[in-house]
């Protein structure tokens, strides 16, 4: 048996165990029931996916915390918008929808959450994709977990399986839980990012970790592609970004440190990949990307139940294109991309909350890479404005504990996209033009 097939395996076979131990046994609802806490203990603002400091904690010690013998681990989750850009889109963003002003249900998503024993627990996200109008599987994070204590230092050693880089993480610093926490695929984006990024659903890693004192994180392991078979069956794109060769490597150290109100983070992580790119692996011939990436976060739990946070990070990315400069896909055989990403936000009372954040992503020209950008370059860069409300987010809502919900505006504004500010597509586009307004509505039960 391949490695690619034992790793599927064992996905398979926890997906299985969940199933069965839930008759004994993000915002999850399922996970507020579990430890008898409200949404706030473990979630910025009352909703997730940002997390305290409890939070992390839940998450890292594998979901096991427990305030009954039995829950339902069963939760769900909708997100709806209506999107609004400055400029009719060139095309309409998928089937079935016009070139501006379009409303749409973007996902709904079933989970299966919770722990079982000390030992186990997860979560596994079935989701419907509103806008592609299809199903997949979405996030998977599972764990075993044991602890120990040497001297004066306890430690929690996990072991997970995910198929997401950094979907593992419990810092909102890191790719998959980044703000902004809810988009929309009607939505223009620029649509270049750094390959940490980029792998979500369509690979299947193992990671050990180690959780020392509270304060220091760290994390090894090795990501590979399933066969496009595999994949296809759970509804994901088998060729995008192209099928990892071998083992990809992935790591990650971080150190949080609590002073009261205040809780401060910083931490490094890395990835290396060699991805044969497109459907045509015939030539035998990779591109080999190496991503380095460092991050930061500051909380503040004020009086009043006001939270003040600052996430940050940095991810410096170098690629080798051998396999694209060969299949006619990459004008240069070296490359880099940058991408740097900040955001701060403010909640009173864990029910009204306003976030503000930057991005800005630069790299190398590449005539044959970026062929459809004037300038030849991936550069983009923007400000994204958030406003929402979580009514119940600190408090049971009238429909019960598991119910949830916020309802928010979003609005981005690019400042360049597709490698300039103005005229980027050589046909009079600027990049004021994608400028989003958006309204959404966050249902969780």
């Amino acid at each position: 048996m391949t490695a690619t097939a034992g790793v599927a395996r064992a996905c398979l076979l926890a997906l299985a165990l969940l199933g069965v131990m839930a008759s004994q046994a993000m915002a999850v609802p399922s996970f507020a029931i579990q430890t008898g806490r409200p949404c706030s203990a473990c979630h910025v603002g009352g909703f997730g996916p940002q997390l305290t400091p409890f939070g992390r904690e839940f998450k890292l010690g594998g979901y096991t915390l427990r305030a009954n013998t039995f829950n339902l681990p069963l939760s769900a989750m909708a997100v709806a918008s209506y999107v609004h850009t400055a400029k009719d889109q060139a095309a309409p963003p998928a089937r079935h929808y016009g070139v501006n002003d379009n409303g749409t249900i973007d996902q709904i998503s079933l989970f299966v959450a919770g722990g079982l024993g000390d030992h186990f627990g997860g979560f596994v996200q079935t989701t419907y994709d509103g806008v592609a109008r299809a199903f997949h599987w979405d996030n998977l994070d599972l764990r075993a977990v044991t602890t120990a204590t040497i001297g004066k230092t306890s430690m929690v050693l996990g072991l997970n399986l995910n198929n997401a880089p950094t979907v593992q993480d419990a810092f909102n610093t890191v790719p998959a839980w980044a703000f902004p926490y809810t988009t929309s695929a009607v939505a223009p984006s620029p649509g270049t990012a750094p390959l940490v990024g980029s792998l979500a659903q369509n690979t299947l890693g193992v990671t050990a970790y180690a959780w020392i004192n509270s304060q220091i994180y760290v994390e090894l392991g090795g990501y590979r592609s399933p066969s496009a078979a595999f994949l296809t069956r759970f509804g994901v794109d088998a060729y995008s970004p192209g099928n990892i060769e071998g083992t990809a490597p992935y790591g990650r150290i971080a150190y949080q440190k609590n002073f009261g109100d205040r809780n401060f983070e910083v931490g490094a992580f890395a990835m290396s990949a060699s991805i044969f790119p497109g459907h045509d692996q015939s030539l035998g011939l990779a591109d080999q990307y190496t991503d380095l990436g460092v991050d930061a976060s500051y909380q503040l739990f004020a009086a009043k139940k006001n939270v003040v946070t600052v996430n940050a990070r940095y991810i410096n990315e170098r690629q080798r294109l051998d396999g694209s400069q060969a299949l006619g896909l990459a004008a240069n055989p070296r490359s880099n991309l940058q991408d740097l990403r900040i955001d701060a936000s403010y909640y009173w009372h864990n029910k009204i909350g306003f976030s503000v954040g930057g991005f800005d992503t630069w790299g190398k020209p590449d005539q044959l890479l970026y062929a459809a950008n004037r300038t030849f370059k991936p550069d983009s860069s923007g400000v994204i404005l958030q406003l929402d409300g979580t009514p119940w987010g600190d408090d049971a809502s009238p429909l019960g504990p598991r119910f949830n919900v916020r309802l928010g505006v979003q609005y981005t504004t690019y400042l360049s996209i597709h490698g300039a500010d103005r005229n980027y597509d050589g046909m009079g586009a600027n990049a004021g033009d994608n400028n989003t307004f958006r309204v959404f509505s966050w249902i969780a039960y």
